[in-house]
């Protein structure tokens, strides 16, 4: 009886998972590598900064706080001797007892987003020092240098491709790979080979095994850090805040607004890698309007211990106090005061912030490290490490895979699109476009792979 031989088409979606997720793993890596080491050292810097700066955070006085009035006056007189062309731009009042009041300053020279704090004791309005910090997340030197590694490399706009790109292929590269883990699960004659290093085998064999068991592991981790990343590119992340705004997913802000007209405090990105600006410091602002601001907004729902007081960008704009817990539960009330009846004039509450404004800003917090504290940031810094040792693990597999003598590994089989039936191809078309047009870096680094595997394939078979 004759065999009878299988369709042309089947087996062609696995082999062009295996062709994407190495062509694209082989490309991207060197990007991923970088943006998961410098992540990780991310994930910890602000544990690190505890001890760093320990001078600048811990308050040695036990006395009762001052009034704001009194820490302001301190830090402006300390301001005018170091840093004479400062305006005070934000106030954060010391959250717990034995940490400081940051007093921060805009200052020519500093960073988008990035203000000069000059930290007080709150029991004795002792100076404490000064230093340069960052966005929302309040960073300091250490974390914002690493913050602008992991970010941009320094290289300003140019060096954000770089993030982009990694963040955008990680996601594909990871939902690639765990297809060819789940097409291995039939397979497998030990399960426990799928998510455990087999350490019996030798060569690529075992390189692979560590390779597939450590995707397994930080395969959740790996989707979200892209997805939290994304939101912070360049070109998607501009894709993905037109879109929110389509879809009034946005998180609502107070209206500033004293004549009628709207005008809005720092959006949901405000602080966060260069999102925002800080406000300039009204000539008529005194250190007593802090205290009253704050007991104004006290009086109106803003009730957690870490927020900041913000003076009017200019004389017909209100007061702004916001709440800036990042830890969970998390709190963002924010409340705008008229300064000339000391009453608020616009209120936002948590309860105010759409779900998906919700759940990017717990995002958000999270990819920082800032939601759940220590254990949080364990667990990114293990993630992190987890995605560079499978980019490492995927260069000596390619190295392992070489023919003898040759300098370089070999590519699985190419031509699995030729080998689909016609609503596979239809479906792989749609799902390029849809990811080039959504994620723009994604469409241009698919192309350029396409017309580099192409060249390579061409060359090898004329080589025969």
């Amino acid at each position: 009886m004759p065999v009878t031989a299988p369709p042309p088409s089947r087996g062609w979606f696995a082999q062009l998972l295996l062709r994407l997720h190495f062509t694209a793993g082989l490309f991207v890596g060197p990007f991923v590598l970088v943006a998961a080491l410098s992540g990780a050292v991310y994930a910890v810097a602000p544990t690190v900064e505890q001890g760093v700066y320990r001078q600048e955070l811990t308050a040695p006085s036990s006395a009762p706080a001052l009034p704001l009035a009194d820490q302001v006056a301190a830090a402006e007189r300390y301001v005018a001797r170091h840093h004479p062309d400062d305006t005070v731009a934000e106030v954060r009042p010391a959250p717990t007892p034995g940490t400081t009041t940051r007093v921060m300053f805009t200052e020519e020279g500093l960073l988008e987003s990035q203000t000069r704090a000059v930290f007080v004791d709150p029991g004795d309005a002792a100076v404490r020092g000064d230093l340069p910090v960052y966005g929302t997340s309040g960073s300091l030197p250490f974390r914002t240098w690493i913050s602008t590694v992991h970010r941009s490399l320094f290289l300003g706009d140019v060096g954000r491709l770089y993030s982009e790109t990694a963040a955008s292929w990680l996601g594909i590269v990871s939902l690639a790979g765990i297809g060819l883990w789940a097409f291995r699960i039939r397979r497998a004659r030990r399960k426990r080979d799928l998510v455990l290093p087999d350490n019996r085998a030798t060569g690529y064999r075992r390189t692979f095994s560590w390779h597939a068991a450590t995707g397994a592991w930080v395969l959740l981790g790996a989707l979200f850090l892209s997805a939290t990343g994304i939101t912070w590119s360049h070109f998607a992340g501009d894709n993905v805040s037109a879109l929110r705004s389509t879809l009034s997913w946005q998180a609502p802000t107070v209206d500033t607004a004293l004549d009628g007209s709207s005008a809005t405090s720092g959006g949901e990105h405000a602080g966060h890698h260069g999102g925002g600006s800080m406000p300039m410091g009204s000539p008529t602002t005194t250190p007593e309007q802090f205290d009253e601001v704050l007991a104004v907004a006290r009086d109106s729902g803003v009730r957690a211990a870490e927020v900041r007081i913000r003076p009017p960008a200019a004389a017909d704009t209100a007061w702004t106090v916001e709440e800036i817990k990042l830890s969970w539960p998390v709190a963002m009330n924010a409340v705008a005061v008229d300064p000339g009846t000391m009453t608020a004039v616009s209120r936002v509450t948590w309860a105010d912030y759409p779900l998906m404004a919700k759940a990017a800003k717990l995002g958000i917090n999270t990819h920082m490290g800032a939601l759940f504290g220590l254990a949080n940031q364990v667990v990114l810094l293990l993630a992190a490490l987890g995605i560079a040792a499978m980019v490492v693990f995927g260069y000596l597999m390619w190295w392992q895979r070489r023919p003898t003598g040759a300098r370089a590994g070999r590519a699985p089989a190419a031509g699995a699109l030729a080998r689909a039936p016609w609503w596979g191809i239809a479906a792989v078309v749609v799902a390029a476009v849809g990811l080039a047009l959504l994620l723009p870096v994604v469409g241009v680094t698919l192309l350029g792979f396409l017309l580099v595997d192409a060249l390579v394939t061409t060359f090898r078979r004329r080589a025969r």
